[in-house]
């Protein structure tokens, strides 16, 4: 039996034997919208919670809107172009509409990658187009404290612009439960003292911060947290199908339009299975997400409602551009040194995370629950060594071993990777 995975900006056949029952787990079949940039006009003209974006730009000088970076497939080159055609044509000058990538702690995206991310060369020529730098303290204001204490300082573009617009895919995300709205705000264009703040150990720890959980999530309520603090905030929610067409866009308040677009991907992106295995394929959901080992981790801790204690988890993923930062590559060191209980000592009472180790200690779950094999193409033997999983030969072979270790010749295989979730129900 041949199933392809994502993997970089292709697919990866993965061949299997005919006498193994594979189980491949998809999301149902979701709607596509016949024209994106109508379907996004159509919402910027029938908003959730908020005046239409025409209406609210004739009175407003100045605007921001916020993108996720280049780690994440939005379709920009579908939202963009509607959302300034209605600025512009609300009255709105062309310089005092910028568009900042919202970087979190990521590097910036410049050049070729760019015009990639906007997907839209006349959006690039019209307007401002900008990276967020966490670093930079004078980039950012002070806006206090959340009730729980977390320091606010935001990018100071996005809070002095009179409109404040974010947009972002609504997808399952490992920690804050979805993407989209609020995320693109905080870590998005957060100074570093607010996300290793948030993103510490007892934030990432807590039960509910998982995929797909929004009530009860320590990081989601943060986020919300945070973004009150802005005054209003307008928001552009997009999902996309496993073919990454448009299904869906939502235009309004920000906290509003983000929950429509949560309640229509709970209909397609948690799969029940009726069974755990000892053997899971998954990938990282191939380009642009497993560019760098960091956003593999996604991959590892999606599928693991259905992995057995015990069993084999196999990844697959391109790491064409290596492990991710170098703060990013210091946690990992870390965590060959001093061992996955060792590493959670060294972490469990920080106030301020370092900076990306919160990617190592999401690895620590499906480390405590199974065996991890990563097959890739894209990282050198030295970064090969410092993933603190093991390394297949190919995913072909990973599940030779594993169904010959357990005896159990069921497999499933997750194609999309992390942008489905699979749980847990038996019968």
């Amino acid at each position: 039996m041949r199933v392809e995975l994502c993997y970089g900006r292709g697919m990866l056949p993965l061949d299997l034997p005919d006498e193994l029952s594979v189980t491949v787990v998809r999301k149902p079949a979701m709607p596509v919208l016949p024209d994106g940039n109508a379907a996004v006009e159509v919402a910027l003209a029938r908003p959730i919670g908020a005046p239409p974006l025409a209406e609210e730009a004739r009175v407003k000088r100045s605007a921001c809107i916020l993108i996720c970076d280049v780690t994440r497939p939005v379709p920009n080159g579908l939202l963009l172009p509607p959302l300034l055609r209605t600025l512009l044509g609300a009255g709105m000058r062309a310089d005092d509409i910028r568009i900042l990538v919202a970087t979190g702690l990521h590097r910036p995206n410049l050049g070729e990658e760019l015009r990639e991310l906007v997907g839209d060369d006349e959006v690039l020529r019209t307007v401002r187009v900008e990276n967020h730098d966490a670093r930079d303290d004078a980039a950012h204001l002070d806006l206090g404290r959340t009730p729980a204490g977390t320091p606010v300082k935001l990018d100071r573009r996005f809070v002095e612009a009179e409109l404040k617009i974010a947009t972002g895919l609504v997808e399952p995300h490992f920690m804050a439960g979805y993407s989209g709205g609020r995320k693109v705000i905080a870590p998005g264009v957060a100074h570093r003292e607010t996300i290793t703040t948030f993103h510490s150990a007892r934030f990432m720890a807590h039960p509910r911060a998982d995929n797909c959980v929004l009530e009860g999530n320590p990081l989601h309520e943060e986020q919300l947290a945070i973004a009150r603090m802005l005054g209003p905030v307008r928001a552009v929610n997009a999902v996309i199908d496993e073919a990454r067409a448009l299904s869906f866009v939502s235009y309004g308040e920000l906290l509003q339009s983000h929950a429509a677009a949560v309640a229509f991907v709970e209909r397609y992106f948690r799969v029940p299975v009726p069974e755990r295995f000892a053997t899971v394929v998954t990938s990282a959901a191939g380009h642009p997400l497993d560019k760098t080992y960091y956003q593999t981790v996604k991959g590892m801790v999606a599928p693991l409602d259905i992995l057995r204690p015990g069993g084999d988890l196999v990844v697959v993923s391109a790491c064409s551009e290596g492990m991710g930062s170098r703060e990013y590559v210091a946690a990992q060191e870390r965590l060959l040194r001093s061992g996955v209980e060792g590493f959670w000592e060294e972490i469990r009472e920080k106030r301020f995370a370092d900076v990306d180790e919160w990617q190592t200690q999401m690895q620590l779950r499906p480390m405590r629950q199974g065996q991890v094999h990563l097959y890739t193409t894209g990282l050198s033997e030295a970064d090969r060594a410092r993933t603190g999983v093991r390394l297949a030969a190919s995913a072909e072979a990973a599940v030779r071993e594993s169904v010959a270790r357990s005896g159990d010749r069921r497999v499933a295989v997750i194609p999309e990777g992390p942008y489905l979730v699979p749980v847990y129900r038996p019968g």
